[in-house]
């Protein structure tokens, strides 16, 4: 055998040898990639259910109407942004308390044929606090925005047999999926770092995708100075 061609048979001999083990896609992680897809979804839920504060922000379908939400929630109440059709409003809960803040074109759509003294009506009440009575049929519904459990418990919602998804990434934290359905009962993305927390949820039926960041961070949550807050003094309407 010629020499040369007994020293490529060595060479390529040697390159397989040292060729590199495949890489392990749950090195350096909180390891729940390595569960079932059940045990990665209940692990998920337990740190949800241990969890002091979020911030969950995204697009959810309701009833037929998209709601556009950036909320800070803590177990004692919340506060952010809610976008439903052409109406924008804040909302901001202290305990039991819950306050509507909006401009003044929000309040002038609460009549049907709004007239001058409406509109007047409106611009006292553009860019202040209203306190919403918890007798008034919309304190449940827009409570709800706030109430961290209860949303949560309601977004966090996967149907069908559960399945581990790929390996994926969402605002550059490494994370595992697992899916509803095969993917059609939702999505959930689970983080690999740290404590495995929801980090993004595709609901079933294209009914909005949702992010979940800042765990466990702590914000400002204190009820309006008085001259913020008016009286509105009829029932309030968000559809």
């Amino acid at each position: 055998m010629p020499v040369a061609v007994l020293l490529l048979g060595v060479a390529a001999g040697g390159l397989t040898g040292c060729s590199e083990e495949p890489e392990d896609p749950d090195a350096g992680t909180n390891g729940v990639g390595r569960l079932t897809a059940g045990k990665i979804e209940k692990k998920a839920r337990q740190e949800v259910g241990a969890a002091q504060a979020v911030r969950l922000s995204g697009n959810l379908v309701s009833k037929g109407r998209t709601y556009e939400l950036d909320m800070r929630l803590r177990k004692d109440g919340g506060s952010g942004r809610v976008t439903s059709g052409s109406s924008t409003f804040e909302l901001l809960r202290v305990e039991k308390d819950l306050y509507l803040k909006a401009g003044a074109e929000f309040w002038k759509s609460q009549s049907k044929n709004p007239g001058t003294a409406d509109s007047e009506a409106a611009g006292k009440l553009d860019d202040k606090y209203v306190k919403v009575p918890a007798t008034d049929p919309s304190y449940q519904r827009l409570s709800g925005f706030t109430d961290m459990g209860l949303l949560l418990d309601g977004v966090l919602a996967l149907h069908g047999d559960r399945s581990k998804g790929d390996y994926t990434e969402v605002d550059g934290v490494r994370a595992i999926r697992v899916a509803g359905g095969g993917g059609t009962g939702g999505t959930l993305d689970v983080a690999l770092e740290g404590k495995p927390y929801p980090l993004r949820f595709r609901r079933a039926g294209d009914a909005g995708v949702i992010r979940l960041t800042d765990w466990n961070k702590e914000f400002g949550l204190k009820a309006p100075e008085k001259d913020d807050v008016v009286d509105y003094g009829q029932k309030i309407n968000t559809g």
